[in-house]
């Protein structure tokens, strides 16, 4: 078959060139339409109950995440000069396009009864920006006697203020966002510089926002690298620029496929699928390798050039679409988390990667049959004297040290499961950015004066028109009764809701004193309804934290970034209170926000790394059945693939790195590639075995030195391919990049030492001759 295949590819080739170059051009073209994606990652499928109850809030209440804050600390708060400036700040952010609310202590309100129309006014605390110190300290003391802002917006102990700004959900998640924060950040800026004092930013939007733009330099960064690194190594290996050029610009059209594929599925890019260009180039580039090592082989051997080639493809051809097939699983597999963002990270890799190889097979022999044959010392490498040595050992190793070898890998699994154990799932909404990073150090700040920003959003159904408010009052009560309760955890702020706000209003009633900052009993609380009616003042206020027939009530909290781990104890402790306060019969109440569903996704994404490793190791199990019909072969080697992992998951026990969204990637992709080796070293002993009737001794000789070379290039590429993430600024990002070379190193070593010396033991086992020949 492969035969007929070379001759159709070399015959055909000006049909095959044609065709690549007219859908190269339409995948550039739909690769140019391609835009970031602004919105929140979602990593839990549409089903699962929290992202189900999630869904749910944002349908009622709109987006929980839309707040973005700027803090500033400083003694002199009211000094008359800074405070006019922060006003004029303050106020200058609210007439930005795109800017729904801005919350600040230049526009907090207080409420006024008016007994005449019996509703309460709402007027702002600063009519006009003061103009002396006199009515700077007047504010200020008005503002305190506001207990309300106490947490919100003013810390009045540690002398720490906030401005709230909300996004319009609209340029939320558009790229409008971008600007939004930017310019923000600058009139920010021009108020630190002017007072030499430093702001802090936070808030959803502006995380999101700095996380993107790094993930977008991040993507050119990787992309540059990656074509440098291969380049440099196939120059290094080859000695040959038309060589070089040749492998590096049929995985770059690979590369324009693949985003050309991102936009045609609708996808845009995120975290993830932004990954899949350099990764491509550095997946891509073996299939190169192994083709023109064989190439320039059936030179040295005296055949001609065609002859050559068809040699090439014929041998080759299978092995790397086995190859390719177990790397394309290892990315699919991700298929079947139900996740939107593995989906479409495992759907578009590896179809990107079976779209590369198709190029290897069609481009690569065209292009050699054109070219000149390569002179001799261009195929200097292929003697490879400090490779052959090494070969030569391994040669020895398998023949006549199996046992120390078998000892070896029980020791080396041993130390792994060890460091296993060690291993934590433990997920932060910023832990991926340096302890140093700004927006890091940013959210502390947030975090020790104010409690955090990330929203933790409380949803109550009653589930019964007006129950909010109906039976008395009782679920206000209650939920003063939890909100009591929430107060007792340091890690979540003041909060935001229907009892805050009637706490507010029975202050005014009262004739604003902050010692009626207070729910008032059942009696009281009737008489103030008669000033809350339609639907403008203090009815908008009170409905806003409403559905429309006043059956369902949200309590808005901020929380610090505490960790799934964390998270996890809280709300082992939140529940029971929630059950005990209302009644499960009675009320249904959902514990969500942006928040709660980011950090539950950890444990998601675990449960179904197991299930995708799983998959993955079973269709890679099915690949190799067509290569041996032996099940001992066939589950024996999985072990050279499955040890590189083991001792990866022990590696990241022992140095404290977690399982989280990019770590947890490393075994399903790695796995993949790491059975490509397999599959190689597999496909030459079976050539070995059937087509040149040789002994198994002699196959495994044969196979190392025939193979060796290619996979030692081969790792060296995937080696300093994936290191270059290291130089990632996400920690997460980074860890992959050096986890996954240090899989591959050594799963180049398990295929190369362990993988013979079991194929020579179950040939022992069935009785035949596994001398050295």
């Amino acid at each position: 078959m492969w035969n007929k295949i070379a001759t159709y590819i070399i015959r055909y080739r000006l049909m095959w060139v044609a065709l690549v170059l007219i859908t190269t051009v339409f995948m550039a073209f739909e690769a140019s339409k391609i835009e970031l994606s602004y919105n929140f990652a979602r990593i839990l499928p549409s089903n699962d109950p929290v992202e189900k109850e999630y869904q749910d809030f944002r349908k009622l209440f709109g987006e929980d995440g839309s707040v973005m804050v700027i803090g500033w600390q400083d003694p002199q708060l009211f000094e008359i000069n800074k405070f006019r400036d922060w006003c004029k700040l303050s106020e200058r952010i609210k007439e930005t396009a795109g800017i729904k609310n801005v919350l600040s202590l230049a526009n907090v309100y207080k409420a006024v009864r008016n007994d005449s129309l019996r509703q309460f006014d709402f007027k702002p605390v600063i009519s006009q920006i003061p103009s002396t110190q006199k009515e700077a300290d007047s504010l200020k003391k008005e503002i305190l006697n506001l207990p309300i802002y106490e947490g919100l917006v003013l810390n009045s102990k540690s002398n720490a203020t906030l401005i709230v700004v909300t996004f319009n959900d609209k340029e939320l998640n558009s790229k409008r966002r971008l600007t939004i924060v930017s310019d923000i950040e600058a009139m920010a800026e021009e108020f630190a510089v002017k007072y030499k004092t430093d702001l802090h930013y936070s808030g959803m939007p502006y995380i999101r926002t700095i996380n993107m733009k790094k993930i977008s330099g991040e993507m050119e960064l990787f992309m540059g690298l990656a074509v440098f690194v291969t380049l440099l190594i196939l120059w290094a290996f080859f000695r040959s620029f038309r060589l070089t050029i040749l492998s590096i610009v049929v995985v770059l059209i690979g590369v324009i496929f693949s985003v050309g594929i991102l936009h045609l599925f609708d996808y845009k890019i995120t975290a993830l699928t932004g990954l899949i260009p350099p990764l491509l180039i550095v997946i891509g580039v073996p299939n190169c390798v192994f083709l023109i090592n064989k190439y320039q082989t059936e030179l040295r051997d005296n055949r001609t050039k065609d002859d050559s080639i068809r040699e090439m493809i014929k041998h080759i051809g299978l092995s790397t679409l086995l190859a390719n097939t177990t790397t394309a699983i290892g990315f699919g597999v991700f298929y079947f988390t139900n996740s939107s963002l593995l989906v479409e990270f495992g759907i578009v890799a590896a179809i990107s990667v079976m779209v590369t190889y198709v190029l290897c097979m069609l481009l690569l022999p065209i292009t050699l049959h054109y070219m000149s044959v390569p002179r001799a010392r261009h195929m200097k490498h292929l003697d490879g004297k400090w490779a052959f040595g090494f070969l030569r050992s391994v040669n020895d190793l398998v023949h006549n040290r199996r046992k120390e070898i078998y000892m070896a890998m029980v020791v080396m699994i041993i130390v792994s499961l060890f460091g296993m154990t060690k291993i934590k799932t433990i997920g932060y909404v910023v832990d991926d950015l340096p302890k140093k990073d700004v927006v890091y150090t940013d959210l502390r700040f947030f975090e020790k004066n104010f409690n955090g920003v990330l929203p933790f959003e409380v949803m109550i159904d009653t589930k019964e028109k007006n129950g909010v408010f109906g039976n008395e009052a009782q679920t206000l009560y209650k939920i003063k009764s939890f909100q009591n309760e929430m107060a007792k955890f340091p890690e979540f702020s003041q909060p935001i809701s229907v009892v805050q706000a009637s706490r507010f209003l029975y202050q005014a009633y009262r004739g604003g004193d902050a010692k009626y900052f207070a729910l008032p009993g059942v009696l009281e609380l009737s008489k103030m309804t008669g000033y809350v009616q339609g639907k403008q003042g203090a009815a908008k206020q009170i409905n806003s934290f409403l559905n429309e027939d006043k059956s369902v009530t949200r309590v808005s909290f901020q929380m610090a970034d505490v960790g799934s781990e964390r998270i996890k104890e809280l709300m082992q402790k939140i529940r029971p209170k929630v059950d005990s306060i209302f009644s499960p019969e009675k009320y249904k109440v959902s514990l969500t926000g942006h928040s709660l569903v980011f950090l539950k996704s950890n444990d998601y994404l675990l449960s179904n790394l197991y299930e995708s490793l799983l998959i993955a190791i079973g269709l890679i199990a099915i690949v190799g059945m067509v290569l041996f019909r032996s099940i001992p072969i066939i589950l024996l080697s999985k072990l050279p693939c499955l040890i590189p992992l083991a001792l990866t998951a022990g590696i990241m026990g022992y140095f404290g790195i977690y399982f989280k969204p990019t770590t947890i990637l490393i075994f399903s992709i790695t796995f993949g590639i790491a059975s490509d080796g397999t599959v190689y070293f597999l496909t030459r002993y079976r050539q070995e075995i059937y087509e040149k009737g040789l002994n198994p001794s002699q196959a495994v000789t044969n196979t190392i030195f025939g193979t060796g070379l290619s996979m030692i290039y081969t790792a060296v590429i995937l080696f300093c391919g994936f290191i270059i993430f290291a130089a990632s600024s996400f920690g997460g990002t980074a860890a992959m990049g050096v986890m996954v070379s240090i899989t591959l190193l050594v799963a180049m070593c398990t295929n190369l030492i362990l993988l013979p010396a079991l194929l020579l033991s179950i040939a022992k086992r069935q009785g035949k001759n596994v001398k050295p020949a």
